[in-house]
């Protein structure tokens, strides 16, 4: 799949609608949230060379809502991020998922994971970081966010970033990683990862993993764990023995109902304690 460019990328940017091809068929236990009560669809986010698109909803009345950063898996943001989206709306927030990859590729068009993994190892963490920055700039301006509650939380490749972003951005005053990859190689696309910013972190980061994820071992899991040992951020380690990775992730086999609850539980009570 060829690379947009940056004109093509700025006239034909648009948001997902419906499930990523790679991820059908999708599974019956599939949570659909409604818009009733809530702002909700695609918005257009001015960055540095152009825009991007985002999902975005909230409550329809109220003002100065706390915000939370929602990050996409490497499927990009296609119906389940889209309704994590309206679930954060339902509960009072304003809640965003800006499409992080779209100047490389449409991943939501192609049906194959093999295909997306080029086209996502592409994605600089310095652009990502940036676009975010302009996202939470956009929600304060243009969606009547309260910079003064901030978070963000994401999946899989999000969790990384979630990681990144709470270390890169002092404004967050929390955030939630669901299995993101935490130790790898220093590429000048990807010059650090979540283990490399751990001991410094101040944010505080509530890491969710799965004990049976074949991607992201457990002694990763636990030499991250020891990093945050010496950091000031009060970050927390859950391992759920028996999960694979994804399981959040309602539409797919890895889906692991008593995990995800807890696991959104968890999110909610870390997000209030730490005021966002």
């Amino acid at each position: 799949m060829k690379e947009i460019t940056r004109r093509k990328f700025i006239a034909t940017a648009a948001l997902t609608t419906g499930f990523a091809l790679a991820v059908e068929p999708v599974l019956a236990k599939v949570i659909s949230t409604d818009t009733k009560g809530l702002i909700a669809g695609a918005v257009k986010i001015p960055v540095k060379d152009g825009e991007i698109p985002a999902y975005r909803a909230q409550p329809e009345k109220g003002e100065n809502f706390p915000i939370v950063l929602v990050i996409q898996e490497i499927f990009g943001v296609h119906e389940h991020i889209q309704d994590v989206v309206r679930r954060f709306a339902k509960l009072g927030y304003l809640a965003i998922a800006p499409e992080l990859f779209i100047r490389q590729g449409d991943v939501s068009k192609l049906s194959n994971i093999d295909e997306i993994r080029p086209i996502v190892a592409k994605v600089p963490d310095a652009q990502v970081l940036s676009d975010l920055d302009a996202t939470v700039d956009w929600a304060v301006k243009s969606a009547k966010g309260n910079p003064d509650r901030l978070g963000i939380t994401g999946f899989c490749w999000g969790g990384r970033i979630t990681w990144l972003y709470s270390a890169h951005n002092p404004q967050v005053k929390a955030g939630v990683a669901w299995y993101g990859r935490l130790v790898g190689n220093a590429t000048e696309l990807q010059p650090k990862h979540p283990i490399d910013i751990a001991s410094e972190l101040k944010v505080p980061v509530l890491g969710l993993y799965g004990g049976q994820d074949t991607g992201i071992p457990v002694d990763t899991v636990e030499q991250i764990r020891e990093k945050l040992k010496s950091s000031s951020s009060k970050s927390e380690i859950i391992v759920y023995p028996d999960a694979p990775h994804a399981f959040f992730a309602d539409y797919r086999p890895s889906y692991r109902e008593t995990e995800a609850q807890d696991g959104w539980q968890r999110l909610q009570k870390w997000f209030k304690q730490y005021g966002v």
